[in-house]
């Protein structure tokens, strides 16, 4: 009897090791995995900015003709000194001059000119120094009444648009990400009572989509999502 007792127990223990490595190994893929992806994106993207621009400068400024060889980031420090002058002499009368003549050649060209403006609006949206960006995260009902989506506040809609749909109540544009990319979504034009503005930051609303809802924001005490007008007299 004493023999069966002490069989049964060795397996058992076996089994409490074997789980208790899996739970360390585990454990440690959590805390290594986001930095050493974090570590081979910026690796990564760091070498495709020298890719891109190393080909464009002179050789005898290369640090690798000097000693033999290719040090990552380099182009990278090359393109931030490049871009910081480009933006010094734009501030100039000079510079100012010279981008009206070059927007005046292209101007001219029929197809250049509308990838160009397209183009030159989106960056100056995404990199204008006035911090335009998604006011506030909210909840719409997307695809259909009764699912909810998370998306972001753009601005209020304005011009032909706000003219041409039939809602008399303001109209506001949010734009509805999806899921794992939030770079991809839908452009949604909706009544500002039928949106449901969120406490949660925008940051925290992106890691949300991000994480196909693993990652939840920490709630903060007292608060609760704001309801607008249409659903406050509900």
């Amino acid at each position: 009897m004493t023999r069966q007792t002490k069989d049964e127990s060795e397996p058992r223990r076996r089994r409490s090791m074997f789980a208790s490595l899996r739970g360390s190994f585990l454990t440690g893929l959590v805390v290594i995995a986001p930095i050493g992806l974090t570590i081979w994106l910026i690796w990564s993207f760091v070498g495709w900015m020298d890719s891109w621009v190393l080909p464009f400068v002179p050789g005898r400024f290369q640090p690798e003709s000097y000693i033999g060889i290719n040090l990552r980031g380099v182009g990278v420090i090359f393109f931030l000194v490049f871009t910081v002058i480009i933006g010094w002499l734009a501030k100039g009368l000079i510079g100012r001059s010279l981008i009206r003549w070059g927007e005046g050649l292209v101007d001219r060209m029929p197809v250049v000119r509308s990838v160009y403006n397209g183009l030159k609006q989106i960056a100056e949206t995404v990199f204008a120094q006035s911090e335009t960006s998604f006011e506030k995260a909210c909840l719409v009902e997307y695809p259909r009444p009764g699912i909810w989506a998370i998306a972001f506040v753009s601005t209020s809609t304005k011009g032909e648009i706000s003219r041409k749909i039939p809602i008399e109540s303001d109209k506001i544009s949010v734009f509805l990400p999806t899921t794992p990319n939030p770079t991809s979504g839908f452009l949604l034009f909706v009544a500002r009572s039928d949106v449901i503005i969120l406490d949660m930051s925008v940051e925290d609303a992106a890691k949300l989509v991000i994480s196909a809802g693993l990652v939840y924001p920490t709630p903060k005490p007292g608060t609760a999502p704001v309801v607008l007008a249409g659903h406050a007299a509900e």
